[in-house]
């Protein structure tokens, strides 16, 4: 684990701020997607296929955008992403064909890199002890802007459909300029890699391969990816479920996932920075994942609405300890030349079960039973908790710690 610099004043509540608003600009356009897609295609294929085209986009760009970081900095990667962001709003709220709204779709996607931009910034400017509270930051600004931005959305979608997405484009162009003003660099030339790009950085196959040949990051990066597969099943097929077993409509559905944010913030942004002072990074992955497999459990077995709630607190606080955790144990791990290009690998990863996890979820409810997305999920919450535990607590453990020391 390489020595971290000395964080500049003020540089954790600035790239807070940044992901905030980031964040909050992708939640405006959540609840009108459907309805501006109805005029060119009024089936449910089309909206899932755009969220697959931007899923599938950040899948590609992720790991490209860390290794880019990790050879020209910080701070021009994630401006860069800012502003791509910012275009692809505006020609989503412009577009007049439905191949456009893929078009900013893809765009969005690929400039999406802004997250692991953020994670491999707040490596660099923390002790390795802080990565996992540092790192849920991120979720606690995710949170935040997912209760505010759907909010935000609705009301603008009165004025017009194009509306949302304006104000998100304004809001990218916004928190441009913030992290102009606000963001230094903080990786020195020293500790850049010096080779450039190569064909492989352009493959997250191959990215994601190599990471998983390595066996300091091995089961970190399965653990990440069963977490994250069980998480993806759940935010998609939720309020399919609700519906079919409870007859809760949109508004029903939008006070659980307020909740859910309510719950993420706290989670990160409270509660995981204290207890990151008591307890060690592996054991958070560990019971965070098991916490995370039990609000999976109350979810397949509920038979009242309250249950849900129970659900859905369980499930934030689980993912919200794991989640950090596990890329604070990646990040200890890791070099100070491939912070970017190791965490863009592991957002990449998390891409892919965005494509692929919400299939899955489908596919079992229509074809097992409604409960089926959710005992899944027990299941490979379960694993990550293994593979976490394994991780950290095989013998090999301590020799690829002393091993990351030294990079």
């Amino acid at each position: 684990m390489q020595a971290s610099r000395p964080a500049p004043r003020g540089a954790l509540g600035a790239i807070f701020l940044i992901v905030f608003l980031d964040l909050m600009g992708a939640g405006i356009l959540v609840p009108v997607i459907p309805f501006v897609v109805q005029p060119y295609r009024s089936d449910a294929l089309t909206v899932g296929l755009l969220a697959l085209a931007f899923s599938a986009a950040q899948f590609a760009a992720a790991p490209l955008l860390g290794a880019w970081s990790d050879r020209r900095g910080r701070r021009p990667v994630l401006l860069a992403c800012l502003a791509g962001t910012a275009a692809s709003y505006f020609l989503f709220g412009a577009a007049w064909s439905l191949a456009v709204l893929f078009a900013a779709r893809l765009m969005s996607g690929f400039a999406g890199g802004s997250i692991t931009t953020a994670q491999a910034y707040i490596a660099d400017i923390s002790e390795p002890r802080d990565r996992a509270k540092n790192f849920g930051l991120i979720g606690a600004a995710f949170g935040l802007g997912f209760i505010l931005g759907p909010a935000l959305g609705g009301a603008l979608s009165r004025i017009s459909l194009s509306a949302p997405a304006y104000a998100s484009g304004t809001l990218s162009l916004l928190t441009l300029a913030v992290a102009a003003v606000t963001v230094k660099e903080t990786l020195p030339p020293d500790t850049r890699t010096v080779h450039g790009i190569r064909w492989r950085d352009l493959d997250p196959l191959a990215q994601i391969g190599g990471a998983l040949r390595r066996a300091e990051f091995r089961e970190l990066m399965l653990a990440t990816f069963a977490l994250n597969f069980a998480m993806a099943g759940l935010q998609t097929n939720f309020p399919v479920f609700t519906h079919a077993r409870f007859g809760l409509d949109a508004t029903g559905n939008a006070i659980l996932f307020s909740f859910l944010g309510l719950m993420a913030a706290f989670t990160q942004g409270f509660l995981l920075r204290r207890l990151t002072r008591r307890v060690s990074e592996a054991a958070l992955a560990v019971w965070g994942a098991c916490l995370f497999a039990a609000g999976f459990a109350v979810a397949a077995a509920a038979h009242a609405v309250w249950l849900l709630y129970v659900s859905v607190a369980l499930t934030a606080l689980g993912y919200g300890l794991a989640g950090p955790a596990l890329t604070g144990l990646i990040s200890r791990r890791a070099g100070a030349g491939e912070q970017g290009a190791l965490l863009g690998t592991a957002q990449s990863a998390s891409s892919l079960t965005r494509v692929i996890g919400p299939v899955w979820a489908g596919a079992v409810f229509d074809h097992v039973s409604d409960g089926a997305p959710y005992w899944s999920g027990v299941l490979f919450s379960l694993v990550a908790a293994y593979w976490a535990f394994h991780a950290t607590h095989a013998r090999h453990a301590p020799a690829h710690e002393e091993a990351a020391a030294q990079k």
